[in-house]
């Protein structure tokens, strides 16, 4: 079974991707981590990531696996190394190449054909498993998501301002809805979470729950 969780940037797909996962001893796939991995290699080699031809053919040489939690590119753990300022800094531009995506959708396929998964990323519900049983859409105001990352850095040891984070996270939200490819879009057929008034836990739960009743009517 597939479970794709999608959403606006800062909504909390991963933690609560996670969480699902483990929960019902599901796999957790990490489509942000995997379009990371391909601005990673594309920058060790050298190659500008707006010559959308020479990055897609990186996307196409290169093999992206996971082992437990950690990211692999041709066996080399670059769970770190993905996690960079430059890395993201520059991650946007591939994952508007269509190339790129093209071939990144199709691994996502290939990696979920092997068993039960929660996928989330942007387009996981639209484009990648239109036929998914169990689509959730996961979403918070965007004040709600400048809070939470502002309080995030704050327990990093950052200093965040409210406003400017504000600011990043509405021109995020524009950019996701008008990109030419993967664009933000909830699928007809989801669930839509809005998670401003709702713990961690209360969202985890209610996810479970959509997908318990799914598997029960499958």
């Amino acid at each position: 079974m597939i479970i794709t969780i999608d959403g606006p940037a800062g909504a909390g797909k991963s933690t609560v991707a996670k969480l699902v996962a483990k929960r019902l001893s599901y796999r957790f796939l990490d489509t942000g981590a995997m379009y990371r991995a391909v601005t990673w290699a594309a920058m060790q080699q050298g190659i500008d990531v707006t010559d959308h031809e020479a990055v897609s053919n990186v996307a196409a040489k290169i093999e992206i696996a996971f082992e437990d939690e950690k990211v692999l590119v041709d066996g080399a753990d670059v769970t770190s190394d993905i996690r960079t300022s430059d890395v993201t800094v520059n991650v946007s531009e591939i994952a508007d190449n269509a190339g790129v995506r093209e071939q990144m959708v199709m691994l996502q396929r290939e990696i979920a054909a092997e068993g039960d998964f929660v996928c989330e990323g942007r387009d996981q519900g639209t484009i990648v498993f239109p036929n998914a049983e169990c689509k959730i859409y996961l979403t918070a105001s965007a004040k709600q998501r400048a809070r939470r990352r502002c309080e995030q850095m704050g327990s990093d040891g950052c200093e965040a301002d409210f406003d400017t984070i504000l600011k990043q996270q509405q021109d995020r939200d524009q950019r996701d809805l008008d990109r030419p490819v993967g664009r933000l879009l909830m699928a007809r057929d989801a669930r839509e979470i809005i998670s401003d008034k709702k713990t961690l836990d209360e969202v985890v739960e209610e996810i479970i729950e959509v997908a318990l009743s799914r598997i029960a009517a499958s």
